[in-house]
């Protein structure tokens, strides 16, 4: 290179980009808040004028008529409301159901639109998952109900709405508490519940439609099955659709970090399962709604309803901060397969089932994604927002007195690719595709995805051997340093000779300062005289970026981490911070919230500084007084940038870090040493290697003696 601080200059803004992009690992893993309000939008969530009516009567209330027609109806409908209820399917204790044996949650069903809830993990015995709180750790809950301002319930897989298309009306069913039918035990161990539903014609009181919903769940499995009947009792044909929520009202995972979205996976033409997600922090758009009504003013206009109490106003406003969005995709016009939403360690999949024979559900018109703002802050980052999905049949001719059944399986437990390819039907499906790995803008998925998926699969076959995945981890890294060793030795060399070289150079970029041609053709020869090259010192780095990204998804998206300890007394969770001593909870600039000291990032600063103290720079540095900055910056950037962007991360991903540096370090110390000898043996009479010499050391032939007479 050519320029004053040509190769210097590269390298300094080689390393600086590593550490943003690094730094963008972190921030994108959740570590930050990130403002919802800059981006798009799609349609509105459709809301139900249905209301409540335990009288036993027809409920007057249950009909709206569909957007694109407002004209009389020929006929009207209305349903029979229940009293409200719910009903526990699965373990009745989740604190003493052993989730192995027993039933792996408890199921809180409810009669409000025959919906779920809750869904609560069974941790009997601690063989389950608990809510980590180091105080008094509870059975986790999964789902939970979103509760509106207007004291409505949004819960996962109740039938929202039943639309009678000839007749362009929509029944909100979501409203109306369905009729407990009672509990099955089934010979295979399960258990199922059902509820049922009547249509009836208001004008004659007969009934017109009649569904039932089941749910069937069996011991010691994840999966869960919902069948919906809709039987047509009129004595016409009935052109019938239906909407229906999937999974709603995840909770975040972590202490900071929000990584919930939602995947939905598709299978294209040649047979292969492609995902797509939608992230709750970056991906769900804000600031456009369908209509040009934008966030800013429709917030404002629900705020000023609230103040001035206008009932019609606050709705009004409120509707439209319920938003939702199509599924998640770049492959338009292909078959659905499933759809989920996840946080960082655990997902619900919710799957239409197909008839048999079938490769893919053809009743599924579509499918959306819902962001939920309930208390429709501006930001949308009060902590009340969550996601969730709803799915929507194609139109159904039913002949009178026939019937439809629609089926539906959810998948309610971790994100454990060793659960997923353990059974056949989660394996099939790819289910694997909700697992959360960094993204990396320079390694494609294609690489990065079978090396962390390889490296999960190490660290669980360690952990069998070594009970403990703090010191799985410690090995693992140093496991690592010492096959790429070899890289890392000649990446130091080559840097060590550069620096070496480097007042030579600056000799040449003074006799050939108006050549450049021939400047850089000198430089190149300087180098391959010395055996040399400028490339050499960060092949290493770039060949290595890969495995480094790929450890980090890894530890960061194992699931088997959460809530495992290192020490009795220190890191007692490696999904959480390692919280040497904890306090009351203070907000600290660039940390955020802290409730805790952490000694493992002021380490991991540390090593970083010792690191930066062992690198082969200082004798180029001592010829260039800009790159001797450059290097001082350097020097105390990275120990200070890494623990404030780490400072709140899970222990694990930093014992990681830590233990890397430090094993560089010490590597860096030994070749340092192996450097400074063979310096020493050539000063004591032995020679260095060019490239003329194949690379080796070798002694000084002494001269004939005739040559001394």
């Amino acid at each position: 290179m050519s320029g004053k601080l040509g190769f210097t200059t590269f390298l300094f803004l080689i390393v600086a980009g590593f550490v943003v992009f690094c730094g963008f690992l972190v921030a994108d893993s959740g570590l930050f808040e990130a403002d919802l309000s800059r981006q798009r939008s799609l349609i509105f969530l459709q809301q139900s004028t249905i209301t409540a009516n335990d009288s036993g009567e027809p409920n007057t209330g249950a009909q709206e008529d569909l957007p694109e027609q407002k004209e009389s109806a020929v006929s009207s409908f209305g349903a029979y409301n229940s009293t409200p209820y719910s009903v526990i399917l699965g373990a009745q204790d989740p604190c003493t159901e052993d989730p192995e044996t027993g039933y792996r949650y408890q199921l809180e069903l409810s009669a409000k639109g025959a919906g779920i809830r809750k869904v609560t993990f069974s941790n009997g015995g601690g063989k389950g998952f608990d809510d980590c709180d180091y105080k008094n750790p509870q059975p986790l809950v999964l789902l939970s109900p979103l509760k509106l301002n207007d004291g409505t319930e949004i819960i996962t897989m109740a039938n929202s709405t039943f639309e009678f298309v000839e007749h362009k009306q929509r029944l909100a069913l979501d409203k109306l508490n369905w009729k407990f039918l009672g509990f099955e035990e089934g010979e295979d161990g399960s258990t199922a519940a059902g509820f049922e539903a009547e249509i009836v014609n208001k004008s004659d009181g007969k009934a017109v439609i009649k569904l039932t919903k089941t749910y069937k769940i069996v011991r010691g499995s994840y999966l869960l099955e919902c069948d919906i009947a809709v039987e047509n009792l009129a004595e016409g044909d009935q052109e019938i659709q239906f909407n229906i929520n999937g999974p709603i009202g995840i909770d975040r995972e972590g202490r900071r970090s929000d990584m919930r979205n939602v995947v939905s996976a598709f299978l294209v033409d040649d047979g292969r399962i492609v995902s797509s997600r939608r992230d709750l922090v970056t991906g769900f758009p804000m600031n456009v709604f369908s209509g040009g009504v934008d966030l800013k003013s429709t917030t404002t206009k629900y705020h000023n309803a609230v103040q001035s109490g206008d009932e019609a106003q606050i709705s009004e406003a409120y509707k439209k901060l319920q938003i939702g969005y199509n599924l998640p995709t770049k492959y338009k016009n292909r078959p659905m397969l499933w759809a989920a939403t996840s946080n960082k360690y655990f997902t619900s999949i919710v799957r239409p089932v197909p008839q048999q024979g079938q490769q893919y559900c053809k009743w599924l018109s579509g499918g959306t994604c819902q962001f939920y703002n309930p208390d429709g802050d501006d930001k949308a980052k009060s902590g009340d927002e969550t996601i969730g999905i709803k799915l929507a049949s194609a139109a159904e001719q039913l002949k009178a007195g026939s019937s439809k059944s629609y089926g539906f399986q959810l998948y309610l437990g971790p994100k454990d690719k060793r659960l997923f390819d353990k059974d056949e039907l989660y394996k099939k499906l790819g289910f694997y595709n909700v697992l959360t790995l960094m993204p990396c803008c320079c390694c494609p998925a294609a690489i990065i995805r079978p090396l962390a998926f390889g490296v999960l699969a190490l660290m669980e076959w360690m952990y069998y051997f070594i009970p403990n995945y703090g010191v799985v981890i410690i090995i693992l890294v140093f496991v690592v340093r010492l096959c790429l060793h070899p890289l890392t030795k000649k990446g130091q060399v080559s840097m060590s000779k550069m620096s070496k070289l480097a007042p030579k150079v600056e000799q040449i970029k003074k006799k050939y300062a108006n050549d450049k041609a021939e400047l850089n053709k000198q430089i190149m020869a300087l180098y391959r005289e010395q055996g040399a090259s400028p490339f050499t010192g960060m092949l290493p780095m770039f060949i290595q970026m890969p495995i480094w990204i790929a450890l980090y998804s890894s530890i960061l998206a194992s699931v088997s981490l959460r809530g495992q300890p290192f020490l009795p007394f220190w890191i007692t969770d490696l999904s959480a911070p390692d919280a040497l001593f904890r306090f009351s909870a203070v907000s600290i600039p660039l940390l955020g919230k802290v409730e805790s000291f952490n000694l493992l990032p002021i380490l991991m600063g540390v090593a970083f500084y010792l690191q930066q103290k062992l690198m082969p720079k200082q004798a180029a540095a001592a010829t260039n007084p800009q790159m001797a900055q450059q290097q001082k910056i350097m020097m105390f950037m990275m120990p200070i940038l890494f623990p404030l962007l780490l400072y709140n991360s899970p222990s694990g991903l930093n014992l990681y870090i830590m233990s890397s540096v430090f094993a560089g370090v010490v590597e860096s110390y030994f070749i340092r040493r192996h450097i400074k000898e063979k310096e020493e043996a050539e000063s004591a009479g032995l020679v260095s290697a060019t490239s003329k010499t194949g690379g080796k050391v070798k002694k000084k032939k002494p001269k004939p003696f005739f040559r001394n007479m």
